[in-house]
Protein backbone atom coordinates (compact mmCIF):
# COMPACT_ATOMS: atom_id res chain seq x y z
CA UNK A 1 0.00 0.00 0.00
CA UNK A 2 3.15 2.31 0.92
CA UNK A 3 4.34 1.75 -2.82
CA UNK A 4 0.82 2.44 -4.07
CA UNK A 5 0.25 5.93 -2.47
CA UNK A 6 3.93 6.72 -3.20
CA UNK A 7 3.71 5.93 -6.98
CA UNK A 8 0.53 8.40 -6.79
CA UNK A 9 2.28 11.25 -5.06
CA UNK A 10 5.37 10.91 -7.97
CA UNK A 11 2.43 11.01 -10.90
CA UNK A 12 0.91 13.92 -8.95
CA UNK A 13 4.19 15.59 -8.83
CA UNK A 14 4.73 15.21 -12.77
CA UNK A 15 1.28 16.83 -12.86
CA UNK A 16 2.00 19.51 -10.70
CA UNK A 17 5.72 20.21 -12.68
CA UNK A 18 3.88 20.19 -15.87
CA UNK A 19 1.11 22.94 -14.65
CA UNK A 20 4.19 24.96 -13.53
CA UNK A 21 5.62 24.75 -16.33
CA UNK A 22 2.84 25.39 -18.52
CA UNK A 23 2.02 28.26 -16.35
CA UNK A 24 5.51 29.78 -17.08
CA UNK A 25 5.70 29.71 -20.54
CA UNK A 26 2.17 31.32 -20.59
CA UNK A 27 3.49 34.40 -18.75
CA UNK A 28 6.68 34.40 -21.04
CA UNK A 29 4.28 34.19 -24.38
CA UNK A 30 2.23 37.30 -22.82
CA UNK A 31 5.29 40.00 -22.67
CA UNK A 32 6.21 39.38 -19.15
CA UNK A 33 9.92 39.07 -18.38
CA UNK A 34 10.62 35.84 -17.21
CA UNK A 35 13.90 33.76 -18.77
CA UNK A 36 12.98 31.10 -21.42
CA UNK A 37 14.28 28.22 -19.56
CA UNK A 38 14.07 25.77 -21.96
CA UNK A 39 13.86 26.11 -25.90
CA UNK A 40 11.16 23.53 -25.90
CA UNK A 41 9.15 25.81 -23.30
CA UNK A 42 7.24 28.08 -25.25
CA UNK A 43 5.75 26.00 -28.05
CA UNK A 44 4.77 23.13 -25.98
CA UNK A 45 2.36 25.69 -23.43
CA UNK A 46 -0.95 23.98 -24.50
CA UNK A 47 0.44 20.40 -24.89
CA UNK A 48 2.21 20.55 -21.29
CA UNK A 49 -1.18 21.97 -20.03
CA UNK A 50 -4.02 19.64 -21.22
CA UNK A 51 -1.47 16.42 -21.19
CA UNK A 52 1.11 16.74 -18.85
CA UNK A 53 -1.17 18.02 -16.00
CA UNK A 54 -5.19 17.13 -17.08
CA UNK A 55 -4.12 14.15 -18.55
CA UNK A 56 -2.21 12.78 -16.38
CA UNK A 57 -4.67 14.24 -13.49
CA UNK A 58 -7.58 12.73 -15.06
CA UNK A 59 -5.91 9.41 -15.89
CA UNK A 60 -4.82 8.53 -11.80
CA UNK A 61 -8.51 9.50 -11.17
CA UNK A 62 -9.68 6.65 -12.71
CA UNK A 63 -6.49 4.38 -12.25
CA UNK A 64 -7.70 5.04 -8.81
CA UNK A 65 -11.16 4.34 -9.00
CA UNK A 66 -10.39 0.95 -10.89
CA UNK A 67 -7.64 -0.04 -8.37
CA UNK A 68 -5.89 -1.86 -11.02
CA UNK A 69 -2.20 -1.79 -11.98
CA UNK A 70 -2.41 -2.05 -15.19
CA UNK A 71 -4.57 1.16 -15.17
CA UNK A 72 -1.92 3.82 -13.67
CA UNK A 73 -0.16 3.50 -17.45
CA UNK A 74 -2.69 6.27 -18.36
CA UNK A 75 -1.25 8.67 -15.99
CA UNK A 76 2.21 7.75 -16.24
CA UNK A 77 2.11 7.86 -20.15
CA UNK A 78 0.68 11.40 -19.93
CA UNK A 79 3.26 12.49 -17.43
CA UNK A 80 6.14 10.91 -19.67
CA UNK A 81 4.89 12.57 -22.71
CA UNK A 82 5.20 16.14 -20.69
CA UNK A 83 8.84 15.39 -19.77
CA UNK A 84 9.41 14.05 -23.20
CA UNK A 85 8.09 17.79 -24.59
CA UNK A 86 10.44 19.91 -21.75
CA UNK A 87 13.86 18.04 -22.42
CA UNK A 88 13.12 18.14 -26.26
CA UNK A 89 13.40 15.13 -27.07
CA UNK A 90 12.00 14.42 -30.95
CA UNK A 91 8.52 15.50 -30.91
CA UNK A 92 6.72 12.16 -32.38
CA UNK A 93 8.62 10.70 -28.76
CA UNK A 94 5.91 12.86 -26.81
CA UNK A 95 3.39 12.48 -29.60
CA UNK A 96 3.31 8.98 -28.72
CA UNK A 97 3.47 8.81 -25.06
CA UNK A 98 0.60 10.64 -25.52
CA UNK A 99 -1.31 8.81 -27.74
CA UNK A 100 -0.49 5.41 -25.07
CA UNK A 101 -1.59 7.36 -22.26
CA UNK A 102 -5.01 8.03 -24.36
CA UNK A 103 -5.18 4.43 -24.86
CA UNK A 104 -4.82 3.26 -21.88
CA UNK A 105 -7.76 5.77 -20.46
CA UNK A 106 -10.15 4.13 -23.09
CA UNK A 107 -9.23 0.87 -21.58
CA UNK A 108 -10.08 2.01 -18.12
CA UNK A 109 -13.54 3.32 -19.36
CA UNK A 110 -14.48 0.25 -21.87
CA UNK A 111 -13.54 -2.42 -19.07
CA UNK A 112 -15.79 0.01 -16.06
CA UNK A 113 -18.88 0.18 -18.43
CA UNK A 114 -18.35 -3.85 -19.42
CA UNK A 115 -18.81 -4.24 -15.65
CA UNK A 116 -21.23 -1.15 -15.30
CA UNK A 117 -23.05 -0.25 -19.05
CA UNK A 118 -24.26 4.10 -18.20
CA UNK A 119 -24.90 6.90 -20.22
CA UNK A 120 -22.19 8.51 -17.84
CA UNK A 121 -19.41 6.07 -18.44
CA UNK A 122 -20.14 6.09 -22.51
CA UNK A 123 -19.89 10.05 -22.69
CA UNK A 124 -16.26 10.05 -20.87
CA UNK A 125 -15.14 6.66 -22.60
CA UNK A 126 -16.23 8.85 -25.65
CA UNK A 127 -14.03 11.67 -24.81
CA UNK A 128 -10.85 9.46 -23.88
CA UNK A 129 -11.09 8.37 -27.54
CA UNK A 130 -11.65 11.83 -28.82
CA UNK A 131 -8.55 12.70 -26.78
CA UNK A 132 -6.95 9.90 -28.74
CA UNK A 133 -7.53 10.92 -31.90
CA UNK A 134 -6.33 14.47 -31.28
CA UNK A 135 -3.33 12.61 -30.51
CA UNK A 136 -3.17 11.36 -33.28
CA UNK A 137 -3.84 14.23 -35.42
CA UNK A 138 -0.75 15.89 -33.53
CA UNK A 139 1.48 13.15 -34.80
CA UNK A 140 0.06 13.83 -37.94
CA UNK A 141 1.51 16.95 -38.04
CA UNK A 142 -2.18 18.50 -38.38
CA UNK A 143 -1.56 22.40 -36.97
CA UNK A 144 -2.50 22.62 -33.33
CA UNK A 145 -5.62 24.77 -33.31
CA UNK A 146 -6.80 22.02 -35.67
CA UNK A 147 -5.54 20.10 -32.44
CA UNK A 148 -7.14 21.71 -29.32
CA UNK A 149 -11.04 21.63 -30.30
CA UNK A 150 -10.34 17.56 -30.01
CA UNK A 151 -8.37 17.98 -26.57
CA UNK A 152 -10.94 20.17 -25.71
CA UNK A 153 -13.80 17.36 -26.48
CA UNK A 154 -12.03 15.11 -24.27
CA UNK A 155 -12.30 17.26 -21.20
CA UNK A 156 -15.72 18.63 -21.81
CA UNK A 157 -17.07 15.16 -22.30
CA UNK A 158 -15.14 14.11 -19.50
CA UNK A 159 -16.68 16.33 -17.08
CA UNK A 160 -20.54 16.46 -18.91
CA UNK A 161 -20.01 12.68 -17.80
CA UNK A 162 -19.29 12.77 -14.77
CA UNK A 163 -22.05 15.16 -14.21
CA UNK A 164 -24.80 13.33 -15.81
CA UNK A 165 -23.88 10.58 -13.07
CA UNK A 166 -24.73 12.99 -10.60
CA UNK A 167 -27.87 14.21 -12.44
CA UNK A 168 -29.19 10.63 -11.52
CA UNK A 169 -29.92 12.44 -8.40
CA UNK A 170 -32.28 14.87 -10.04
CA UNK A 171 -34.48 12.02 -11.74
CA UNK A 172 -33.84 13.09 -15.36
CA UNK A 173 -37.23 12.98 -17.73
CA UNK A 174 -37.00 11.43 -21.27
CA UNK A 175 -37.09 15.31 -22.18
CA UNK A 176 -33.76 16.13 -20.25
CA UNK A 177 -32.18 12.54 -21.32
CA UNK A 178 -32.49 13.39 -25.00
CA UNK A 179 -31.23 17.56 -24.98
CA UNK A 180 -27.97 15.94 -23.41
CA UNK A 181 -27.56 13.48 -26.18
CA UNK A 182 -28.74 15.91 -28.76
CA UNK A 183 -26.58 18.67 -27.27
CA UNK A 184 -23.26 16.14 -27.26
CA UNK A 185 -24.37 15.22 -30.80
CA UNK A 186 -24.09 18.42 -32.59
CA UNK A 187 -20.78 18.95 -30.41
CA UNK A 188 -19.48 16.01 -32.14
CA UNK A 189 -20.67 16.38 -35.46
CA UNK A 190 -18.49 19.96 -35.80
CA UNK A 191 -15.62 18.41 -34.50
CA UNK A 192 -15.94 15.77 -37.36
CA UNK A 193 -16.93 18.03 -40.19
CA UNK A 194 -14.11 20.35 -38.83
CA UNK A 195 -11.51 17.58 -40.66
CA UNK A 196 -12.91 19.04 -43.82
CA UNK A 197 -13.88 21.96 -43.43
CA UNK A 198 -12.86 23.56 -40.37
CA UNK A 199 -14.70 27.29 -39.56
CA UNK A 200 -18.05 25.59 -40.63
CA UNK A 201 -17.55 22.48 -38.27
CA UNK A 202 -16.12 24.62 -35.60
CA UNK A 203 -19.31 27.02 -35.64
CA UNK A 204 -21.29 23.85 -35.35
CA UNK A 205 -19.88 22.55 -32.47
CA UNK A 206 -19.90 25.64 -30.90
CA UNK A 207 -23.29 25.56 -30.77
CA UNK A 208 -23.47 22.16 -29.49
CA UNK A 209 -20.88 23.58 -26.73
CA UNK A 210 -24.19 26.65 -25.78
CA UNK A 211 -26.66 23.54 -25.64
CA UNK A 212 -24.27 21.65 -23.58
CA UNK A 213 -23.78 24.62 -21.09
CA UNK A 214 -27.32 25.21 -20.69
CA UNK A 215 -28.06 21.88 -20.01
CA UNK A 216 -26.03 21.50 -17.39
CA UNK A 217 -27.24 24.97 -16.08
CA UNK A 218 -30.53 23.65 -16.10
CA UNK A 219 -30.49 20.32 -14.63
CA UNK A 220 -27.19 20.48 -12.37
CA UNK A 221 -27.89 19.23 -9.21
CA UNK A 222 -25.91 22.37 -8.41
CA UNK A 223 -28.92 23.99 -7.85
CA UNK A 224 -30.08 22.18 -4.62
CA UNK A 225 -26.25 22.14 -3.25
CA UNK A 226 -25.94 25.58 -3.36
CA UNK A 227 -29.01 26.30 -0.85
CA UNK A 228 -26.61 24.80 1.66
CA UNK A 229 -23.60 25.49 3.17
CA UNK A 230 -19.56 25.35 3.55
CA UNK A 231 -17.95 22.68 0.76
CA UNK A 232 -21.50 21.98 -1.01
CA UNK A 233 -22.02 25.89 -1.63
CA UNK A 234 -18.63 26.81 -2.39
CA UNK A 235 -18.68 23.47 -5.12
CA UNK A 236 -21.97 24.66 -6.29
CA UNK A 237 -20.85 28.11 -7.46
CA UNK A 238 -17.49 27.35 -8.91
CA UNK A 239 -19.87 24.85 -11.12
CA UNK A 240 -22.12 27.00 -12.46
CA UNK A 241 -20.01 29.93 -12.70
CA UNK A 242 -18.17 27.36 -15.19
CA UNK A 243 -20.98 25.83 -17.25
CA UNK A 244 -21.43 29.81 -17.58
CA UNK A 245 -17.63 30.45 -18.99
CA UNK A 246 -18.32 26.96 -21.26
CA UNK A 247 -21.38 28.85 -23.00
CA UNK A 248 -18.88 32.13 -23.34
CA UNK A 249 -16.94 29.79 -25.19
CA UNK A 250 -19.23 28.38 -27.18
CA UNK A 251 -20.39 31.40 -28.26
CA UNK A 252 -16.55 32.28 -29.13
CA UNK A 253 -16.43 29.12 -31.10
CA UNK A 254 -19.86 29.78 -33.29
CA UNK A 255 -18.43 33.78 -33.65
CA UNK A 256 -15.28 33.00 -34.70
CA UNK A 257 -15.28 29.65 -35.80
CA UNK A 258 -12.01 30.60 -38.45
CA UNK A 259 -9.34 31.20 -36.03
CA UNK A 260 -6.73 29.38 -38.08
CA UNK A 261 -3.55 31.01 -36.52
CA UNK A 262 -2.71 32.02 -33.33
CA UNK A 263 -4.57 35.02 -32.21
CA UNK A 264 -6.86 37.31 -29.66
CA UNK A 265 -9.66 35.40 -30.61
CA UNK A 266 -8.33 32.00 -30.17
CA UNK A 267 -7.08 33.10 -26.89
CA UNK A 268 -10.44 34.37 -25.80
CA UNK A 269 -11.85 31.11 -26.64
CA UNK A 270 -9.10 28.77 -25.74
CA UNK A 271 -8.96 30.18 -22.07
CA UNK A 272 -12.49 30.71 -21.57
CA UNK A 273 -12.80 26.55 -21.76
CA UNK A 274 -9.56 25.65 -20.47
CA UNK A 275 -9.47 28.55 -17.83
CA UNK A 276 -13.31 29.49 -16.79
CA UNK A 277 -14.47 25.60 -17.33
CA UNK A 278 -11.88 23.46 -16.74
CA UNK A 279 -10.40 25.17 -14.08
CA UNK A 280 -13.51 25.97 -12.10
CA UNK A 281 -14.63 22.38 -11.83
CA UNK A 282 -10.68 21.51 -10.75
CA UNK A 283 -11.33 23.89 -7.78
CA UNK A 284 -14.51 22.32 -7.30
CA UNK A 285 -13.52 18.34 -6.98
CA UNK A 286 -10.02 18.89 -5.62
CA UNK A 287 -11.09 18.79 -1.88
CA UNK A 288 -12.84 15.43 -2.94
CA UNK A 289 -10.16 14.24 -5.83
CA UNK A 290 -7.07 14.97 -3.56
CA UNK A 291 -8.10 12.98 -0.36
CA UNK A 292 -9.58 10.04 -2.15
CA UNK A 293 -5.89 10.22 -3.96
CA UNK A 294 -3.51 10.92 -1.43
CA UNK A 295 -5.65 9.85 1.84
CA UNK A 296 -4.70 13.07 3.15
CA UNK A 297 -7.56 15.20 4.46
CA UNK A 298 -8.00 18.45 2.68
CA UNK A 299 -10.93 20.11 4.92
CA UNK A 300 -13.15 23.45 3.25
CA UNK A 301 -11.71 26.57 4.33
CA UNK A 302 -13.62 29.67 3.30
CA UNK A 303 -10.27 31.38 1.76
CA UNK A 304 -11.14 29.16 -1.43
CA UNK A 305 -13.28 31.39 -2.67
CA UNK A 306 -10.18 33.77 -3.20
CA UNK A 307 -8.52 31.56 -5.47
CA UNK A 308 -12.28 31.24 -7.32
CA UNK A 309 -12.90 35.18 -7.46
CA UNK A 310 -9.42 35.86 -8.88
CA UNK A 311 -9.69 33.30 -11.78
CA UNK A 312 -12.75 34.95 -13.10
CA UNK A 313 -12.56 38.33 -12.19
CA UNK A 314 -8.78 37.71 -14.17
CA UNK A 315 -10.27 35.77 -16.69
CA UNK A 316 -12.80 38.39 -17.60
CA UNK A 317 -10.38 41.12 -17.23
CA UNK A 318 -7.76 38.71 -20.08
CA UNK A 319 -10.86 38.21 -22.45
CA UNK A 320 -11.68 41.63 -22.79
CA UNK A 321 -8.97 42.18 -23.44
CA UNK A 322 -8.51 39.98 -26.28
CA UNK A 323 -11.96 41.23 -27.61
CA UNK A 324 -11.32 44.62 -27.19
CA UNK A 325 -7.80 44.78 -28.76
CA UNK A 326 -6.94 45.84 -25.31
CA UNK A 327 -3.32 44.30 -24.53
CA UNK A 328 -2.82 46.09 -21.33
CA UNK A 329 -5.89 43.74 -20.20
CA UNK A 330 -5.05 41.28 -21.58
CA UNK A 331 -1.09 40.75 -20.38
CA UNK A 332 -2.40 41.81 -16.92
CA UNK A 333 -5.65 39.41 -17.09
CA UNK A 334 -3.07 36.53 -18.18
CA UNK A 335 -0.41 37.30 -15.43
CA UNK A 336 -3.27 36.93 -12.81
CA UNK A 337 -4.83 33.85 -14.19
CA UNK A 338 -1.34 32.47 -13.10
CA UNK A 339 -1.74 33.78 -9.92
CA UNK A 340 -4.82 32.84 -9.42
CA UNK A 341 -4.01 29.17 -9.88
CA UNK A 342 -0.73 29.29 -7.99
CA UNK A 343 -3.09 30.52 -4.97
CA UNK A 344 -5.48 27.78 -5.31
CA UNK A 345 -2.27 25.28 -5.05
CA UNK A 346 -1.56 27.37 -1.67
CA UNK A 347 -4.99 27.07 0.05
CA UNK A 348 -4.91 23.51 -0.54
CA UNK A 349 -1.54 22.92 0.68
CA UNK A 350 -3.03 25.18 4.19
CA UNK A 351 -5.87 23.27 3.96
CA UNK A 352 -4.18 19.75 4.62
CA UNK A 353 -1.68 21.14 6.80
CA UNK A 354 -4.92 22.24 8.99
CA UNK A 355 -6.22 18.98 8.49
CA UNK A 356 -2.85 17.03 9.36
CA UNK A 357 -2.82 19.21 12.87
CA UNK A 358 -6.39 18.38 13.38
Amino acid sequence: MVSQHSSRFFLMALAGLSLLAALWAGIVRLGWGLPQLFSSLLPNHGPLMIIGFLGTLVGLERAVALKRFWAYGAPLFAGLASLALLLGLPLHVGHILAAASSLFLVSILAFLYLRQPSGFLMTMGLGAFLWFVGNLLWHAGYPLFQVVPWWIAFLVLTIAGERLELSRLMRLSIWGRAGFLLANGVFLSGLAISLLAFGAGIRLSGIGLIALALWLLRYDIAWRTIRQSGLPRYMAVCLLSGYIWLGIGGSLWFLFGDFFVAGRHYDAMLHSIFLGFVFSMIFAHAPIIFPSITGLAMPFQQSFYLHLGLLHVSLMLRVGGDLMLWTVGQRWGGLLNALAILLFLGNNMRSVHKGRSG
